[in-house]
């Protein structure tokens, strides 16, 4: 048997097993079931509607969203930790896949899903080219101040 660099060991071919010329064999059986981020998004890339969901978009739990996810058998608990996780406080993106331990991308997707459901209400941060210069902010204050 050969290691071949990604923890599984290798049985060179005509060594053991007959007619198998490589069958993978783990080192860690403490790893258990892994579930592919896609299987949690069903193979979806992007929500139904679309959302655009910057990593700094902060996602707030709706007024009717209490006590609806756990009765909802259609929600995977992955939606189910995303509403409880921003029940109390609202959380950016970025922080609930990183509190989730999930890849951006499948926890946008799920994001997405609850917005559709009318679960989570998602804020954009205002873009730099919108917010208000700041020379007009002085003249302003200063106005105010001559008053």
């Amino acid at each position: 048997m050969s290691d071949d660099g990604r923890g599984t060991q290798r049985a060179e071919a005509g060594q053991g097993i007959p007619g198998a010329q490589e069958t993978p064999h783990w080192f860690d059986d403490d790893a258990g079931p892994v579930v592919r981020p896609y299987a949690m998004t069903r193979g979806r890339t992007t929500s139904v509607g679309q959302h655009r969901l910057d990593l700094i978009a902060v996602v707030i739990a709706e007024a009717r969203a209490y006590g609806v996810p756990e009765a909802d058998q259609t929600l995977s608990p992955e939606h189910v930790d995303i509403v409880e996780l921003c029940r109390d406080t609202p959380q950016s993106v970025a922080e609930l896949a990183a509190e989730l331990d999930l890849p951006i991308g499948v926890v946008r997707v799920l994001i997405g899903d609850l917005v559709d459901d009318e679960l989570v209400h998602v804020t954009r941060p205002v873009p730099p080219a919108e917010l208000p210069d700041e020379s007009i902010l002085r003249d302003v204050i200063n106005g105010l101040r001559a008053l």
